[in-house]
């Protein structure tokens, strides 16, 4: 049986919005380029940019912690080094390649949040550090590429009669086709996409960022407590690491080997 992938995206900016991408270049133990490069760290976070280490997710601005951010639809322009932030129909940039570009992103988004000046937070990157939730379980997990089964969100929306948008669940890839949850029994097992080798690694167990509604920003669903109640579980999705690399694209179909 085989799946398809129907949406492929990164999220540049630890805690912000989604960018979509048509097709993506992935290379042995890298994850998505651009995923997670960018992290609003908090005041006292202890991230040293000349000396990166992983951090939990409450050390940065968050969904977990700020639903507001849910309001904000950012874009990054990698070639420009320019963060787009938008808001009820008007953007900002910021030249981020700066020290003073980052300052000002900074102050926008404390501003934006309502945080007093003395805990704005800092715009860091390190790269080839990865601001992802589990960089702090291992420097290969941090490198990982995360799956949802679109039927899995589907099968719990029916269940509960909740609507759930899998914008909630944050992932690099979205497929269909297979029956909702038979992911999670793929721990060890290898994903073929064309030429491309992932190792399914691990589940993902789910926080209260996806409480948050990403069309509302407001926190509408707890659905570690749903998937809790139905499952016995909080897990929705799993992680893969990329073992032999090339293309990926939307449309590409999605196997077991």
């Amino acid at each position: 049986m085989q799946a398809e992938i129907r949406e492929l995206f990164h999220y540049p900016v630890k805690g912000l919005s989604a960018q979509s991408l048509e097709v993506v270049d992935l290379l042995p133990g890298q994850g998505f380029p651009l995923d997670r490069a960018f992290g609003f760290a908090r005041p006292g976070s202890g991230f040293d940019p000349q000396n990166p280490r992983p951090l939990p997710k409450s050390k940065f601005v968050v969904l977990a912690q700020e639903a507001a951010l849910a309001r904000l639809r950012t874009r990054y322009d990698p070639d420009e080094m320019r963060l787009m932030i938008g808001r009820s129909g008007e953007e900002v940039s910021f030249d981020i390649a700066t020290p003073e570009g980052r300052h000002a992103a900074s102050a926008w988004l404390a501003e934006d949040l309502g945080l007093p000046a003395d805990m704005a937070p800092t715009l860091h990157s390190a790269g080839p550090h990865k601001f992802t939730d589990v960089s702090v379980v291992s420097p290969s997990l941090m490198n990982a590429v995360s799956l949802i089964n679109l039927d899995s969100v589907a099968d719990l929306a029916a269940r509960t009669g909740q609507d759930l948008s899998p914008a909630r669940f944050r992932a690099n890839i979205l497929f269909s086709g297979l029956p909702p949850f038979a992911e999670l029994d793929w721990i060890g097992r290898i994903l073929a996409i064309g030429s491309v080798r992932l190792e399914v690694v691990m589940r993902t167990k789910r926080c209260p960022a996806t409480e948050v509604n990403p069309r509302t920003a407001e926190r509408d669903i707890d659905v570690p407590a749903l998937l809790k109640g139905q499952f016995g579980h909080s897990d929705m999705g799993v992680y893969a690491e990329v073992r032999q690399g090339g293309r990926i694209r939307r449309g590409d179909g999605l196997t077991l080997v």
